[in-house]
């Protein structure tokens, strides 16, 4: 089967598309291999793509309109995998613009062309960041989801509103992923782990915001990975007997469903930190800070739905996840 992965040179994207080429299928990645986080990293990652001759890579941006149309046109995937966007909360306060390019146009642009080609599933990232103001544990998809705190949120929950408009008028089946806090191997610089690693190792202090009493439910990127490719083997179909009134806003009359993916296990991040230090053998200083705005206090994913579509829920414990992290973070970085 031939798919078509976005943000293919990223964190998730990349342990996507090994396991779709391990399991035979043809792949093409678009990416455009910017520099919010260092790209050598993401050069690094492709080239174990590329070494398969399965591979096609397409060096481009989501929001170049006719790129992306003709990419469709030329290819004729037959299912898209779209985990390509401007990532990160904080970023989003600083550069709100890029936000709009990447994670609305370029969504929009992937939803046409998944239209104008009849692709029988898309598959795209949302975030758990979409809970937002949600105070009730653990998040589940029948929750409301209508007060983001960060404009990533907000993308986020525009990508899931402009799949359903796309699924109910031209039928596209399209499936939602709310990924909870991913870590693991070949992770991304701009996140708390690999934040931490690296200044730990290099014996310097660590900010810890709301002096560590946040708590996230980080899934393994193994995990992730797993998830993702049982679901693209269930797609979304209609239902009629559905109706606002009386059902889940995860689900719809239209093919469209939204799922959590996430270890169903918050951790306050101090214990997170104190796992990190027993996986790499150092003692962390920690600089303990309030709360930065866009943060929520905590994320936990109710995964119900999940397993029962696919018999499978992300459950790696923290301190395997961690290890087999620093055992790579060593390796590729030999220190």
């Amino acid at each position: 089967m031939h798919y078509l992965v976005t943000g293919v040179a990223g964190f998730i994207g990349f342990h996507v598309a090994e396991r779709l080429l391990a399991a035979g299928h043809q792949v093409t990645g678009l990416d455009n291999l910017n520099d919010y986080y260092d790209v050598n990293l993401k050069l690094s990652r492709l080239a174990l793509l590329q070494a398969k001759p399965a591979f096609n890579f397409v060096q481009g941006d989501l929001a170049d309109r006719s790129l992306v149309a003709s990419l469709f046109a030329q290819e004729q995937f037959q299912r898209v995998i779209h985990l390509g966007a401007q990532a990160g909360v904080r970023y989003s306060l600083e550069n709100p613009h890029a936000y709009a390019d990447a994670n609305l146009v370029g969504h929009l642009n992937i939803l046409e062309g998944c239209r104008q080609q009849k692709i029988e599933h898309l598959l795209y990232a949302s975030s758990s960041s979409v809970y937002g103001l949600n105070r009730k544990t653990a998040f589940s998809t029948d929750d409301s989801v209508d007060h983001p705190v960060s404009l990533y949120a907000a993308t986020k929950k525009a990508n899931e509103l402009m799949s359903h408009s796309y699924a109910h008028l031209y039928g596209l089946p399209c499936t939602g992923l709310r990924f909870f806090t991913v870590y693991g191997p070949w992770g991304r610089p701009d996140m708390a782990l690999f934040k931490f690693t690296k200044s730990i190792l290099a014996g310097q202090p660590i900010d810890v915001y709301n002096f560590g009493e946040m708590k996230r439910d980080f899934t393994f990127i193994d995990d992730i990975a797993e998830a993702i490719i049982r679901l693209a083997d269930v797609i979304p179909q209609p239902n009629a007997a559905w109706t606002v009134e009386s059902g889940s806003p995860a689900e719809s009359s239209a093919p469209y469903r939204v799922y959590n993916i996430g270890n169903s296990q918050p951790v306050e991040l101090k214990t997170f930190i104190h796992e990190l230090e027993k996986a790499l053998g150092v003692p962390a200083h920690m600089n303990l800070l309030p709360l930065q705005p866009g943060d929520v206090l905590e994320t936990s994913a109710d995964t119900s739905a999940l397993e029962a579509v696919i018999g499978f829920k992300p459950q790696t414990p923290l301190a395997q996840g961690l290890g087999q992290f620093v055992r790579w973070y060593r390796a590729f970085y030999s220190v």
